[in-house]
């Protein structure tokens, strides 16, 4: 058995096979016509079975980082890739809901209504309710959709074509596919193993929250694939506009903007993103602030106001201290932080030399991390866009905080701090020791001819 995984590419893909398996393993929890898991004992062994699967998903991260790999290796990992998630798409997804409300905007728009404008149970919609879509839509009842304009013309093209959740996540995959692609090209351009897609391709947990739940997300990692793509291309025009476009389908996306515009490169990113913000908002305006949807509302819904909703402030409602006495503070800190990481990414000088789309890939993937810890939503599929720029720039805290969030599924104990935990101490640990590392002084021996330490 030894002699037969000696070679690397056997090691990939019995790891790959296990994965599959492992995934099959937990669809199969999953009870028939439940919009969950199912009992709890079910949930808890849901939660133990994929994260067996991020173990497996990390060694196979090691295997194509450390060792050298047959070029025909990258065909077989888009093999699996593409299996795991064909295994996935016919499941009904049954760890969210919010699928139903793609689809449900994108029929409200293919019968030419602003989706703004109307709660999905408002009797002008009457006509449009269905027994497919509209009972599983979430929040149905109060709450306007909360979806960006750009991921609104994404339903609404999805809309005219299909009003099927089958329809919505093959759409979505079509996205994830873009954005592994244009990742593709940046390795190439780099020229780093293409091998490395594997950390975005294999990530469990964008296997569940696409393949499975279908979340824009994907829209949202296509374009940022693209917009990566553009700006190692020096494509600094269309690189702003994607990036604009990936923002108004998941805000998050904003955060990695300096990376965009290191090195003086600022004026034409930022006029062709607004331009674009303008364009897409431009259908929705007629029904005035409520473009904004249920955005208002929805950081009181989730504790952000209490300060409950954040993972260090929960922390602190554990000791008996008041989160809300801290929210101020923690957002003035958060922002202080970020804004003077994005300065120094942007502006700064005398930076480590790097292949441009290294560097871009990774002051993004350093933002990006940073900015989703710092907001810490309790939603896994908010976190698995951080594995794309780590594709080319693979930090360890990057690719942790971008797949370990598939414990996040299901908590276990409903806690927005002990349970998460087992998700951002590690990323802490593992970001501590990379700054630790690059700001240990390397030996003589390993400076290049000539260089003063």
């Amino acid at each position: 058995m030894t002699g037969l995984l000696a070679s690397p590419s056997r090691r990939l893909a019995a790891l790959g096979l296990l994965l599959a398996g492992i995934n099959l393993g937990a669809l199969a929890l999953h009870v028939p016509g439940a919009d969950t898991v199912g009992s709890p004992a079910r949930a808890n062994a849901f939660v133990g079975v994929v994260a067996l699967g991020l173990g497996v998903y990390l060694v196979a991260v090691r295997l194509v980082l450390r060792e050298q790999l047959p070029r025909a290796a990258v065909w077989m990992i888009f093999g699996l890739a593409v299996a795991m998630r064909a295994a996935l798409v016919p499941a009904p997804p049954f760890l969210s809901s919010d699928i139903y409300r793609y689809v449900w905007d994108g029929q409200v728009q293919a019968a030419g209504i602003n989706p703004y404008r109307y709660i999905p149970a408002d009797p002008a919609l009457e006509p449009l309710r269905d027994l497919a879509i509209y009972p599983l839509i979430n929040r149905k009842d109060y709450a306007h959709t909360i979806y960006p304009p750009a991921a609104q013309a994404v339903f609404a093209a999805i809309g005219q074509v299909s009003g099927s959740v089958i329809g919505m996540k093959l759409a979505m995959l079509g996205f994830e596919a873009m954005g592994v692609l244009a990742m593709l090209a940046v390795l190439r351009k780099a020229g780093l193993p293409p091998e490395r897609i594997l950390i975005y391709a294999w990530n469990p947990l964008t296997l569940w929250s696409f393949a499975c739940d279908g979340h824009v997300d994907a829209v949202a990692v296509g374009l940022l694939g693209l917009a990566l793509l553009a700006r190692a291309r020096r494509r600094d025009g269309l690189a702003g506009a994607l990036l604009a476009a990936a923002t108004l389908v998941k805000v998050l996306p904003l955060a990695v903007a300096p990376a965009f515009v290191r090195g003086g490169r600022l004026w034409r990113p930022v006029l062709a993103g607004t331009a674009v913000i303008i364009v897409l908002y431009l259908p929705y305006l007629g029904v005035g602030r409520g473009v904004l949807g249920f955005a208002g509302s929805y950081g009181a819904e989730e504790g952000y106001d209490t300060g409950a909703g954040y993972w260090l402030l929960a922390g602190l409602g554990h000791l008996g201290l008041s989160p809300p006495g801290f929210v101020r503070a923690y957002l003035l800190s958060a922002g202080l932080v970020l804004a003077a990481l994005a300065l120094r990414i942007a502006f700064g000088r005398n930076r480590p030399v790097a292949p441009d789309a290294v560097a871009l890939c990774r002051d993004a993937g350093i933002l990006a991390a940073l900015a989703t810890c710092a907001a810490s939503p309790h939603y896994a599929w908010y976190y698995p866009w951080l594995t794309l720029p780590a594709v080319v720039a693979p930090l360890p805290a990057v690719i942790w905080l971008g797949a370990a969030p598939l414990l996040l599924l299901i908590d276990p104990f409903d806690d927005r701090f002990l349970w998460p935990a087992l998700v951002f101490v590690p990323g802490l640990v593992l970001a501590a020791r990379t700054v630790w590392q690059a700001c240990r002084p390397r030996p003589a021996a390993l400076l290049p001819q000539g260089t003063a330490r």
